[in-house]
């Protein structure tokens, strides 16, 4: 379930790679699913690193986008897919806060 979560959510990223390049590691906050998310975007090498929490559970995620493959954990669960599974938002993204 949090995994479908992550690929969709992934597109906000994938979608938006300036919000990466521009090295700003400020948290970033969005709502999906009346989840409440908070997370961190970093450039490591040639990859981008999303770092964060679900506020509602406390569970913490990190992913780190490649090129072509997305590999990192979720909670304890180890997450790793190809980037091209990775499927558009249905709707709008609600950005909760931004700087």
């Amino acid at each position: 379930m949090k995994t479908a979560f992550l690929l969709s959510a992934l597109t906000l990223f994938v979608a938006a790679p300036a919000i990466a390049q521009t090295g700003d590691s400020s948290a970033r906050r969005f709502e999906h699913d009346g989840n409440i998310y908070s997370y961190t975007v970093t450039r490591v090498g040639d990859s981008r690193v999303i770092s964060g929490i679900d506020e509602r559970t406390g569970k913490p995620f990190r992913l780190r986008v490649g090129e072509r493959r997305v590999r990192g954990t979720v909670g304890t669960q180890q997450v790793d897919f190809a980037l091209r599974d990775v499927k558009p938002l249905t709707g709008p993204a609600t950005v909760l806060a931004a700087r």
